[in-house]
C-alpha cells in the first residue's frame, strides 16, 4: 500500500503555512514535507509535527536568490562555501525535525557556461552532503527538472540523474523521482519505475500535464501505484501539485489510501 505525503508548499494553500499541519492531519495524511524550512525555526515546525502526529519526509536546501534566477547553489562553480554552508543548515532542520531525506538543490546553468564544469561542481558537493548527511543516517536527494518548468537546469532526465548518482559513488545519494517532472521529458514512467528499481527513494506525483490532482491526465496513477507495491517500493510518495479548488475537496482520489 502507498504511503502518502502532503505537500504543504502546494497543498492547503487556502490557509497560512503553520496551519497546514493541521489541515493535513484532518484530511488523513499521517506525513507531509514542503520545499523549504527556513523561513521558521526549527523548533516551531517540530513542535507542529508534534502537536499533529506527523512525520516530515522531505524538504530542500535553500534555493538561492530566487529573483535572480537561481534555484539551488550546489552546482555552481565559485559558490562552494555558500553552498556547503546550506547543506549544514539544511542538516541541522533535518536532525530537528527527524526528516529522513533532504533534497539538495543544483542550480540553474547559464546559457554559453560550460556545463561539465557545472556537473564537477555539483559532484563534489554532493559527496560532502552524502559524507555530513551519513553520520545522521539521513538521504540525499537529487532530482531531475523538466526545461518546461525549470530552463537550464542542470538536469532534467531521469537517465541523468542516475548517471549522476553513479559518479557521485555515495551510498546514501538516491534520485527523487517525480512523475510530472518524468512524464514531460523521458515518458514511459512504468519502464522507468522497473529499470531504476533502488536507485529512487522519494516520489512526488501530479497529473500531467495540469499538474492538478493525480485523477486526471495522461497518467493511469492507480496502475503506477500497484506497480510499486510489485516492485517493492518502501518510500513515501509526495502529492505535489496545485490542487484545482480547495484542496480538501479534491482529495477523493487518495481516500482509499490514507
Amino acid at each position: 500500500m502507498p504511503k502518502f505525503a502532503a505537500n504543504l508548499s502546494m497543498m492547503f494553500t487556502e490557509l497560512p503555512f503553520l496551519e497546514r499541519f493541521s489541515a493535513a492531519a484532518a484530511a488523513g495524511f499521517s506525513a507531509v514535507e514542503f520545499l523549504f524550512p527556513y523561513d521558521y525555526s526549527a523548533d516551531l515546525l517540530a513542535e507542529k509535527l508534534r502537536q499533529n502526529n506527523l512525520q516530515q519526509v522531505l524538504f530542500n536546501t535553500a534555493p538561492g536568490n530566487v529573483s535572480d534566477g537561481e534555484w539551488g547553489l550546489a552546482a555552481i562553480p565559485g559558490r562552494e562555501q555558500e553552498a556547503r554552508a546550506d547543506i549544514d543548515r539544511a542538516l541541522e532542520y533535518a536532525i530537528a525535525l527527524q526528516c529522513p531525506n533532504v533534497h539538495v538543490m543544483a542550480g540553474v546553468v547559464p546559457p554559453g557556461e560550460d556545463i561539465a564544469r557545472y556537473r564537477e561542481t555539483f559532484i563534489t558537493n554532493l559527496r560532502y552532503a552524502a559524507d555530513t548527511f551519513a553520520h545522521h543516517g539521513i538521504k540525499v536527494m537529487i532530482e531531475a527538472l523538466s526545461p518546461q518548468v525549470k530552463p537550464n537546469y542542470l538536469f532534467s532526465s531521469q537517465h541523468q540523474a542516475a548517471e549522476l548518482v553513479t559518479a557521485i559513488e555515495r551510498s546514501n545519494v538516491f534520485i527523487q523521482f517525480d512523475f510530472f517532472h518524468a512524464q514531460l521529458v523521458d515518458g514511459n514512467i512504468s519502464h522507468l519505475l522497473k529499470s531504476l528499481a533502488g536507485r529512487y527513494a522519494h516520489i512526488q506525483i501530479a497529473s500531467v500535464p495540469d499538474r492538478s490532482e493525480p485523477d486526471d491526465g495522461e497518467l493511469n496513477y492507480p496502475w503506477l501505484f500497484a506497480l510499486l507495491d510489485k516492485i517493492g517500493y518502501q518510500g513515501w510518495i509526495g502529492c505535489e501539485y496545485k490542487p484545482r479548488g480547495e484542496t480538501s475537496a479534491g482529495l477523493g482520489w487518495v481516500k482509499p489510501y490514507l
